[in-house]
């Protein structure tokens, strides 16, 4: 019986660890620093809907979605959408400035450490994740939906058509630019530079 116990303690803990974080939940600020060394802080979007993207600048699938997010910015930013891009690779500011100039051109990419991304996500220090790790940010600072850190799962927000719908849904609720700016959190999760 205490061996049925143990076991029983053991999967529920082991199912938890590859569980997705809670969705709605409050986004925690973030501040990016880009190649010209300004900050990239998510409070400073409220308002929005934003896609943080934390991406490898060597990986072809964080290439090909930051060419969905140009497209994305293009057509959705007049109505405010901001895609952010944050390199975890360890990518120094000449790595972000090239993804940028190559992949990126229609929104910002910083450096993002990687303890910036599992605080971020969600998270744990023993998760393994893969690239790219996407969170949709609302426009009352909530993280609607995000990646999982479980990649042999489907990742429905590297579909087009699902992130583009739920851009649609978020864009279509009340709290837009035309409301009162939020007051920015006491602490932000910062990049260390």
């Amino acid at each position: 019986m205490r061996s049925l116990v143990v076991t029983s303690a053991l999967l529920t803990l082991g199912a938890s660890v590859f569980a997705a974080s809670p969705v709605p939940r409050p986004a925690p600020n973030m501040d990016m620093v880009d190649p010209s060394g300004s900050h990239i802080v998510l409070v400073n979007y409220r308002g929005k809907v934003v896609v943080v993207q934390f991406l490898l600048t060597t990986c072809p699938h964080c290439q090909a979605f930051s060419g969905v997010l140009n497209r994305l910015q293009a057509e959705y930013g007049p109505k405010g959408f901001q895609a952010i891009g944050g390199g975890f690779d360890p990518a120094t500011k000449q790595m972000a400035k090239d993804y940028h100039d190559k992949y990126a051109q229609a929104f910002p990419v910083g450096v993002a450490p990687r303890e910036l991304v599992l605080t971020f996500m969600g998270f744990s220090v023993m998760d393994r994740f893969g690239a790219p790790q996407i969170a949709v940010v609302d426009r009352k600072g909530q993280i609607r939906e995000q990646s999982s850190s479980d990649y042999t799962q489907p990742q429905p927000l590297q579909n087009e058509q699902h992130l583009r719908a739920l851009i649609e849904k978020l864009l279509a609720e009340p709290g837009g630019l035309s409301s009162a700016p939020a007051k920015a959190p006491a602490k932000a999760v910062a990049s260390k530079q």
